[in-house]
């Protein structure tokens, strides 16, 4: 959740709310410090062998017991790219090299607060594959029968992918 301001953590004076770059923010009148509120950056990986996709099963809240692509936040002065590589292989044992940003999503989590999601199609290149970190499994799936992901951004990163492999050119994968 983010964390909520009321003196200012440069000069110590009390935060005072009014319009701040075309929002309602909190601000010190003295300092003149932005209590802004930015997204969680975290990173995903769509990562593919031999036309399967390897997903975790997430061992631990939010959406526990639930289908995913290994995923999770990135680390202060970690790239996304170099994110996505540290979770694939925390969380399944695997390692990939990364072939295309798939897309940038936003989503609200209960939890969290609001998390910018950086999608990427990854090819598995080695590895022993094991559920490690917070994953409770980690498997590959046919690309025709991969189990319910939740959430929308997972799923149209797939098709992507999808579209990369069997070359549909008739349908934009690299607009980003």
């Amino acid at each position: 959740m983010d964390k909520e301001f009321h003196y200012c953590p440069i000069c110590g004076h009390k935060l005072v709310e009014g319009i701040k770059d075309g929002r309602k923010r909190k601000f010190c009148p003295f300092c003149g410090f932005v209590d802004y509120k930015n997204p969680l950056p975290s990173v995903a990986i769509v990562g593919i062998k031999n036309n399967r996709v390897l997903l975790i099963k997430r061992g631990r809240e939010p959406h526990k017991g639930l289908w995913t692509p290994p995923s999770g936040f990135i680390e202060y002065g970690e790239s996304p790219e170099d994110a996505g590589l540290r979770e694939l292989k925390e969380e399944t044992g695997m390692q990939g090299e990364i072939k295309q940003l798939l897309g940038v999503h936003s989503h609200n989590s209960y939890i969290y607060g609001n998390i910018l999601v950086i999608i990427y199609y990854a090819e598995i290149t080695n590895g022993k594959l094991r559920a490690g970190d917070d994953a409770e499994d980690a498997r590959f799936f046919e690309l025709n029968k991969v189990p319910d992901m939740k959430f929308q951004c997972f799923h149209e990163s797939l098709e992507k992918v999808k579209n990369i492999i069997y070359g549909n050119t008739d349908i934009e994968t690299f607009g980003y």
